[in-house]
């Protein structure tokens, strides 16, 4: 496995050593052993699927401050544009992101750590995507951020998005109270 640096410091693409031949292809979405050895997680305690439709946008969405946590995502049909944002009050990071294409085709999967919140769209027919969380989801420290953002200046591909109510409705980075924002610790 290959690990591609995006500039934000602990989130990582993850590009697999990937096996075919003309009877289709395998390879090992994730690896205990080999994520210990690049410093990633090795405890998963939720495994998510979500199927969405083109023009999907779902974000950005973090828990804080019960049940933070970590997401290993990846496409298993279709092609997003993921994003995580730092969140982190005190990091030398907070309000930038890091965005990547994910795609069935190009098996990448993208590690976001506690404390970024997390988003994509859907940019093919239809797209398959999913997670492996390191705490389960917790409705009292649910959080959302608002997607177009203009503090946080994400390059969203596609001008029309279908959001949830919940995303539609979300606050800016500035006006999210501190304590719902996670802390970074150096």
């Amino acid at each position: 496995m290959k690990l591609i640096e995006t500039g934000l410091p602990g989130c990582v693409m993850i590009e697999p050593a990937v096996y075919g031949d003309e009877r289709g292809h395998f390879y090992e979405g994730w690896n205990a052993a080999r994520f210990a050895e690049h410093g990633l997680p090795t405890q998963f305690v939720q495994h998510n699927v979500s199927r969405s439709q083109r023009g999907v946008l779902r974000g950005l969405h973090y828990q804080w401050p019960g049940n933070v946590q970590g997401k290993l995502v990846s496409v298993l049909e279709g092609e997003v544009y993921d994003v995580a944002v730092d969140i982190r009050r005190g990091s030398p990071t907070y309000g930038r992101h890091a965005a990547a294409i994910l795609s069935a085709d190009n098996k990448r999967h993208f590690w976001i750590p506690e404390g970024f919140a997390h988003g994509f769209l859907v940019l093919s027919e239809t797209a398959v995507f999913t997670y492996l969380c390191t705490a389960p989801y917790d409705r009292a420290s649910d959080n959302s951020l608002r997607w177009d953002d203009p503090q946080l200046a994400i390059d969203w591909p596609l001008a029309e998005v279908s959001l949830s109510g919940k995303d539609a409705i979300a606050p800016l980075l500035a006006e999210m109270p501190a304590e719902r924002l996670p802390l970074y610790i150096a």
